[in-house]
């Protein structure tokens, strides 16, 4: 069984936050529940099976060594009715698809982010944008002003929120350890 009150993403380091978090303070209408992240299963499990599914996630990503993104481009998503998501797009692409591959094998009912048309499309929300002219103003305004982020990425983070409450890491599953590792570390 899935839940909205749980995911798999990979989350920047918090030093790496200000300039994502200066634009979404501006645009994000959801900046107070989720933290800046690379969404990778969504909806999830719900977190009374985070310690079940920990030892399959681990052997998962046991085979993946930590990896550098740069957040260097903005992208944007349509929804209909002139309704427009901007993102970052945390690029290379493959070791998150690889990554991506990866988790889906072991909850292959949480495979709801590969679904688009397109398939699973990496990216770090930015904000929101209603109509053709708000987006336009929205990416002139940060593409003018971006500088690029680089960050390594070492682990998956499994989060989850109660009510109200933004989401919180609730688990790290680490790149390339073994489970008796991981669960010396959670």
């Amino acid at each position: 069984m899935k839940t909205h009150w749980t995911a798999a993403v990979l989350v920047p380091p918090p030093e790496s936050w200000e300039p994502i978090q200066a634009i979404r303070k501006v645009h994000d209408r959801k900046i107070g529940r989720w933290m800046p992240h690379v969404t990778l299963l969504y909806p999830f499990r719900p977190r009374v099976e985070f310690d079940a599914l920990a030892p399959a996630l681990a052997a998962a990503c046991a085979e993946v060594s930590p990896f550098t993104l740069t957040l260097r481009h903005f992208g944007h998503f349509q929804h209909g009715r002139g309704r427009f998501t901007v993102w970052l797009d945390p690029e290379p692409h493959e070791p998150i698809l690889a990554l991506h591959a990866a988790l889906v094998q072991v909850v292959p009912d949480c495979d709801d982010t590969a679904r688009p048309a397109g398939g699973f499309k990496p990216h770090l929300s930015v904000g929101q944008a209603n109509g053709d002219g708000e987006l336009a103003r929205f990416l002139g305004e940060v593409e003018s002003t971006w500088m690029p982020i680089a960050f390594k990425v070492h682990a998956v983070a499994l989060i989850a929120r109660e009510g109200e409450a933004p989401f919180v890491v609730e688990r790290w599953i680490p790149f390339g350890m073994r489970q008796e590792t991981v669960a010396t570390i959670s």
